[in-house]
């Protein structure tokens, strides 16, 4: 029996959305398999780096805390 247009568009369509959906979830796999990884690896050592100092530090300035609060109560007000 012959194949229609039909059949091969259908064969097609699951052949390409297959490979595409293998693709993404082998990604996605990979992707979480290196974070954690990375999370294991790296996140001893920002433990040990973090002390007293890295701690006090807020790493903003008051100056431009209240600017930037200042442009957020801004835009607020626009609504």
């Amino acid at each position: 029996m012959e194949p229609t247009l039909i059949t091969q568009g259908l064969d097609l369509l699951l052949y390409g959305m297959g490979t595409v959906f293998t693709f993404l979830t082998l990604l996605v796999g990979i992707i979480a398999v290196m974070s954690g990884l990375v999370n294991r690896f790296v996140g001893a050592e920002t433990e040990l780096a973090e002390g007293p100092v890295a701690q006090q530090t807020n790493g903003v300035e008051p100056r431009i805390a209240k600017v930037i609060q200042a442009a957020i109560d801004q835009h607020r007000g626009r609504k």
